[in-house]
């Protein structure tokens, strides 16, 4: 049946990537700049536009920033006054009629071309200008303007060559001419800017034409740069002309291939590298989802904009599957997710290397860095070597500046911040999916916690057993690659129900007090057995999570407790009455159930050992595991007979690293006299 489901989810799963799918063909060449083109002499079968590539669209850009043209507003209401008062000053000075003519006929002049202030610069000769005269707009060489200084040169310097006998210089002086020459021609600074604006935002994005007929490239050319330029040109005029010309059902038949490629290597990664996932539908089901959100994010950024794609966090993705699952497995569903970057956008190279960059550097540096603002570090690593890698790719296809200013490193700091900002997501998946994250574990393992503090304070012996449990089964977990902080948090918290009642158990009784004398054997068992129940209780009161709570349900299974069983048959009470001697608790069904229910009963055996000889603790190990065996323990345990073989010797070895043999002092001789 759990098979059935699986197969269910991959169905799903693959209907829902391809509906997702963008509906575009590929372009039929490929092709790489330096490298000899493979198919026949390409003839091209349609007119297209030459495209300028990035590097010389960012040239002309900065060209044209660099350039600013100036634009004034012609002002008509100007002259006609001044004129006019100047007439009436000449008559009133009666000055020649000849000489008042000529001087009106300059003044004119200069108001019809138009009068500025002042240039600043001092320059007119290399300058054009735009005047807007009468709603319209005329490019003018700035030559062609007056600026107040030049009508009073022009003027001066035409009168003193027409009237050499006339004191030119006293004349002006005794008109103030310069009072009847003002500007009428106004810098427009708003206007300026706005073209200056557009000019730079809207630079043609071609640079001349191919047509139909036109050799592109020979079969065995090498594809140069222009030929790469013109390919590209090509390709993108075919695919917004054009689009997909072959027949729909083969474009599905494509996709579908493509999808079913994907979820083959992730079925056959989850098989080999961790079968059993195959058949935990929480856990699959979750993988799948974080599959999907990477398929998802590529396909639907390519169709909004692809520039996105260099914004999106994929690797968020990874530190997601970090929290829940081992490093190996993550980063290995993580390289699957963002394989469709390969595929589906046009620079896929770039955006795969990128993002597998981001995710291996976010695996590794929050094993250091997670707790409070450290965290953030995280951020500084991603982003430099995801601006590394994206530095890398713009450098092999222009100049070092060009590198540096295509480089969107706006868009990549966006990009390593939004890796752990949106981090937080993990606590949500962790409720959706009843998982337990690693940074929970982590702070369940903090012997600092109130729970464990307790323990510690009423029932001392038990928290020394369960520190000793915890380090023997975490050294046995990581021999088999079972989860060794979920393994070290489940023995942690295997017997917190000793607490409840710690008297009754030996290893908190102090020396001459026993608990059980009085006791029946069969209310020695009830209150030996209640633990599990208690630990329980106080757990679920703790809000512990589930998968902890397992250990205590599962730390004795459904063994007996064979002193007081045994006890009460040398009494003469019946052997077949087990059932109030016995655990009533779950069967471990998980390696780390299995490897701490193991350590619980290891630990506390050899506690009896007289002797720590390598024979004696490796004959005891080998009992406590034989008799879980033969008791029938381990049946429902996903655990195979090699790794019970590695958990056996992993306790062996640790055992003899505590118990090993000390060194006899020799007593120091006295002197003899």
């Amino acid at each position: 049946m759990k098979n059935y489901r699986t197969y269910i989810c991959f169905i799903v799963l693959a209907v829902l990537m391809l509906l997702l799918y963008p509906r575009e063909g590929k372009f039929q060449y490929e092709y790489q700049k330096g490298r000899p083109w493979v198919y026949e002499t390409l003839i091209s079968p349609i007119d297209f536009p030459i495209l300028k590539t990035e590097a010389e669209m960012l040239q002309e850009k900065e060209e044209r920033a660099s350039e600013t043209v100036d634009y004034y507003s012609y002002d008509p209401s100007v002259a006609a006054p001044k004129l006019e008062q100047f007439g009436h000053k000449a008559v009133e000075l009666q000055l020649d009629g000849e000489l008042t003519r000529e001087m009106y006929a300059h003044l004119s002049e200069a108001y019809e071309r138009g009068i500025v202030s002042d240039f600043g610069d001092g320059t007119q000769s290399d300058k054009v200008i735009f005047i807007k005269r009468d709603k319209r707009i005329a490019e003018t060489p700035a030559a062609d303007v007056y600026d107040l200084a030049r009508v009073q040169n022009v003027l001066r310097s035409d009168l003193v060559f027409d009237y050499p006998d006339i004191d030119i210089d006293s004349i002006a002086r005794l008109l103030d001419l310069k009072s009847f020459i003002v500007p009428n021609l106004f810098y427009d600074e708003n206007t300026t800017q706005l073209v200056h604006r557009e000019a730079v935002n809207y630079i043609s994005p071609t640079k001349g034409m191919i047509y139909a007929g036109q050799l592109i490239v020979s079969e065995g050319e090498i594809v140069t740069s222009d030929i790469c330029q013109i390919l590209d040109s090509y390709k993108a005029e075919y695919k917004m002309s054009y689009g997909y010309s072959g027949s729909p059902n083969a474009l599905v038949a494509s996709h579908m291939l493509i999808i079913v490629t994907l979820l083959a290597l992730f079925f056959f990664m989850l098989f080999f590298i961790e079968r059993r996932l195959l058949e935990d539908l929480r856990r699959l089901v979750f993988l799948m989802l974080m599959l999907l959100i990477g398929f998802a994010a590529t396909a639907i950024l390519f169709r909004v904009d692809q520039r996105l794609l260099y914004l999106f966090p994929f690797a968020v993705l990874a530190l997601y599957m970090s929290a829940f699952f081992h490093d190996d497995l993550a980063w290995s569903v993580y390289a699957v997710s963002i394989l469709p970057l390969l595929v589906i956008p046009e620079n896929g190279v770039e955006l795969f290397f990128i993002n597998l960059t981001a995710g291996s550097v976010a695996l590794f540096s929050y094993r250091f860095f997670n707790r409070g603002w450290l965290q953030f570090l995280n951020v500084l690593f991603i982003f430099l070597a995801i601006s590394l890698v994206c530095f890398a790719f713009k450098l092999g296809t222009g100049s070092l500046s060009y590198a540096f200013k295509s480089t969107n490193f706006l868009f990549l700091g966006i990009h390593a911040v939004l890796a752990i900002v949106l981090y937080p997501f993990v606590f949500l998946f962790e409720k959706i999916f009843g998982f337990v994250s690693y940074s929970r574990l982590w702070d369940l393992s903090d012997t600092n916690n109130k729970l464990l503090k307790d323990l510690q304070k009423k029932a001392p012996g038990t928290f020394q057993h369960a520190l000793q449990v915890a380090n023997l089964a975490e050294n046995a977990a990581e021999t088999i690659g079972a989860d060794t902080m979920l393994v070290r948090v489940g023995a942690l918290y295997h017997d917190i129900g000793k607490m409840e009642n710690p008297m009754c158990f030996i290893e908190n009784q102090a020396e001459g007090v026993n608990y059980h004398a009085g006791l029946t054997p069969e209310e020695s068992a009830r209150a030996i057995i209640k633990h599990v129940d208690d630990g329980l209780a106080l757990a679920h009161k703790a809000k512990l999570p589930e998968v902890v709570c397992d250990f205590i349900a599962s730390h004795h299974g459904r063994s007996v407790t064979l002193y007081f069983y045994n006890v009460y048959c040398n009494n003469g009470g019946d052997p077949s009455n087990k059932a109030a001697f016995t655990y009533n608790g779950k069967l471990p069904r998980t390696k780390e159930q299995v490897v701490v229910m193991m350590a619980d009963a290891v630990e506390a055996a050899s506690r009896s050992l007289k002797d720590y000889s390598e024979e004696s603790i490796a004959a005891l190990v080998e009992k406590i595991l034989a008799s879980r065996l033969d008791d029938s323990q381990l049946v429902e345990a996903d655990i195979s007979l090699r790794d019970i073989n590695l958990v056996k010797e992993s306790f062996k070895r640790y055992l003899m690293q505590i118990y090993h043999a000390r060194i006899a002092y020799p007593k120091r001789q006295q002197p003899s006299r």
